[in-house]
C-alpha cells in the first residue's frame, strides 16, 4: 500500500518485528507527496533514512508525535526540517482522555471483581 498512500501513519507496538519497519526501502516505496505520521513508539522509523527521504524529497513530510530518543536530542537534524513536524507524546492529553482512562479501570475492576475477562490484555509473547 506504501506506493498507493498519501499519508502512512503508524499506530504499531514496537516489537522486534516492528523495529525499522519504516527504513530506505519503505521511504523509497512511498510518493514522493506522501506524509508519515507516527504517533506509536520512535523505533519504528530507521530515523537516518528518514532524515534522508525528507532531505531529498522522496516524501513530501512527516508528523512525529515519536522520535528514537526521548526526548529528541537539540541536535537533531529533524528539528530544522522545514517538511517536519515534531509534537510532544503528551500532545493527546485531554479531560475527555483522563475520564475515558478512569472509565477504563473502573470497567476492569468491576470484571475483575465479578470474575471476568479483562479488556486491554497484554498478551506477553506477542510484546503488547
Amino acid at each position: 500500500m506504501l506506493p498507493e498512500a498519501d499519508f502512512v501513519v503508524l499506530c504499531l507496538p514496537n516489537t522486534p518485528e516492528t523495529r525499522h519497519i519504516i527504513d530506505t526501502a519503505a521511504f523509497d516505496a512511498m510518493k514522493p507527496t506522501a506524509c508519515l505520521i507516527n504517533v506509536s513508539r520512535g523505533a519504528l522509523i530507521d530515523e537516518d533514512a528518514l532524515i534522508a527521504a525528507l532531505r531529498a524529497g522522496r516524501i513530501a513530510g512527516a508528523g512525529l508525535d515519536v522520535t528514537a530518543q526521548d526526548p529528541i536530542p537539540a541536535e537533531s537534524p529533524l528539528w530544522d526540517l522545514p517538511n517536519t513536524l515534531i509534537t510532544p507524546h503528551v500532545a493527546t492529553v485531554s479531560v475527555q482522555l483522563s475520564d475515558a482512562v478512569v472509565d477504563f479501570w473502573c470497567e476492569n475492576l468491576r470484571r475483575f471483581a465479578e470474575n471476568q475477562p479483562l479488556l486491554g490484555v497484554v498478551d506477553r509473547r506477542a510484546g503488547y
